[in-house]
């Protein structure tokens, strides 16, 4: 298991990565996130050696990695995926992913399950960016590492490619039974993929929990806005219901939140009728295809967020009533 004790990583005087804990599963899938700047691939290049730590420790097995004794790359068995592949160019699909390995029936079985049997002999520039990204994979499992770091590996694919390649590579990684941390500045692909979400801000971890948790029960406002639309409707917490204006809803308190609180309000959590009489007026509405998202102003001056189906229409300025209609509880953070 590999295991990270109050990491801290400097540039200079400047410390980027902050008193990190964590500990990854045997065969668990960790994604961390968060905004542009916050650690993440700080936090990469620090667990594969690449850069040195200013304090805390890394393990893994027999190696012990500290400021005054670091383990280098080599001896750590990790695997790397990059975002630019770092394929070699003059080499073919096969040598690429036999580079520097031993038992040649690893890269065929790799190969043949990422579906790359019919590009052995091929070279990397009449690859698409989907296939570049598979025999980099293939080529990382090949080396039968004890743990991988993903580094934004679908960020250079379009949007249609990334959904279905990212469940490739996590049945790749499930297949191998091979621990992996994935970096990602992209919400969705964290809580889709994940068995774990780390959320970073700033060098340190605001919360690390199941993705499904982190979602409905974020640790902070910062949390609960950086993993998606958030509104905060204020209410009175009391015995587990919040009242709001907009009705009543059930409510998980945050630290200890009591009395007046603010209650995170996910778009699919209210529904929206237009209506002259309704207790919101619409400020803007967004076209997505198969729905529409409205932002909607209340009686006390709070804005949320609502999405509903393509076929209700309603222009800024009209008056909609909207409801509470979610039965799950939710999250409830002490009035700022």
């Amino acid at each position: 298991m590999l295991k990270v004790s109050n990491l801290s990583v400097n540039y200079g005087s400047t410390q980027v990565v902050k008193n990190l804990d964590l500990a990854l599963g045997d065969d668990e899938v960790l994604m961390l996130v968060g905004p542009t700047g916050c650690g993440k691939t700080t936090i990469l290049q620090a667990l594969a050696g690449l850069i040195p730590i200013s304090g805390g420790e890394i393990q893994l097995g027999p190696w012990r990695s500290t400021p005054s004794k670091s383990v280098p790359p080599e001896k750590r068995n990790v695997g790397m995926v990059f975002q630019d592949f770092a394929l070699f160019p003059h080499l073919t699909v096969q040598e690429n992913v036999c580079f520097r390995l031993k038992d040649n029936a690893l890269a065929d079985h790799w190969l043949k399950l990422l579906g790359l049997e019919d590009f052995r002999h091929v070279k990397p520039a009449s690859l698409s960016g989907g296939q570049k990204q598979r025999v980099a994979l293939a080529r990382t499992l090949a080396h039968e590492p004890a743990f991988i770091l993903l580094d934004e590996p679908l960020s250079n694919l379009d949007a249609a490619l990334k959904d279905s390649l990212r469940w490739e590579i996590r049945e790749a990684l499930k297949a191998a039974g091979v621990p992996a941390i994935w970096v990602t500045h992209d919400q969705e692909e964290a809580l889709s993929i994940g068995d774990r979400v780390g959320v970073l801000n700033g060098g340190e971890l605001e919360q690390l929990d199941t993705p499904e948790r982190c979602f409905s029960e974020p640790a902070s406002r910062f949390v609960a806005r950086f993993l998606g639309e958030a509104s905060f409707l204020p209410g009175h917490l009391q015995q587990a219901q919040v009242e709001t204006e907009l009705g009543m809803a059930p409510g998980i308190p945050i630290k200890g939140a009591s009395g007046a609180v603010d209650l995170l309000m996910r778009p699919d959590d209210l529904s929206l009728v237009p209506s002259v009489s309704g207790n919101g007026m619409v400020d803007w509405v967004r076209y997505e295809g198969c729905s529409r998202l409205y932002a909607v102003t209340v009686a006390s001056g709070s804005q949320v967020r609502v999405r509903t189906s393509h076929e209700v229409h309603a222009e800024p300025g009209d008056r909609v009533q909207l409801a509470i209609i979610t039965t799950h509880p939710l999250a409830a953070f002490a009035r700022s």
